[in-house]
């Protein structure tokens, strides 16, 4: 997927400012210098995924820039495209097969019982609360 950005120009006392405009209050900014922003935005606009969908809500799709360069509020703006790693909005459950001394399967799996949940169930759980 690939995002249309608008980058505000920084310099030595103001920061690169950047809105993702398909993304309702997507935005980021960076200190360095426009490949930081460009960075930065490329991670923001991860994050903002994955935050609507553990919400629930719909990933609006990427739209071009020409949408978006009529906005006064982005006059003379510079503009870029972030490309997007599908995996990040993929909900296809995927099995795995992963390696743990026995100890601490054990620990985890007590875990996963207290909490009512499956092994596999509360691995994607402790990933999405300290991800």
């Amino acid at each position: 997927m690939k995002y249309p950005i608008a980058i505000e120009q920084g310099d030595d006392t103001k920061a690169w400012g950047v809105v993702v405009p398909d993304l309702p209050g997507c935005y980021s900014a960076a200190d360095e210098g426009i490949d930081q922003a460009i960075e930065n935005a490329k991670e923001a606009i991860e994050l903002w995924i994955e935050t609507a969908l553990d919400a629930g809500d719909s990933i609006p799709p990427p739209t071009s820039i020409a949408n978006h360069q009529a906005d006064p509020d982005l006059k003379g703006w510079i503009w870029a495209i972030v490309e997007i790693d599908p995996a990040v909005m993929d909900e296809t459950v995927e099995r795995i097969n992963i390696t743990l001394p026995r100890r601490i399967l054990k620990r985890l799996d007590d875990q996963a019982k207290s909490s009512g949940q499956s092994r596999s169930g509360y691995v994607a759980y402790l990933a999405l609360v300290n991800g």
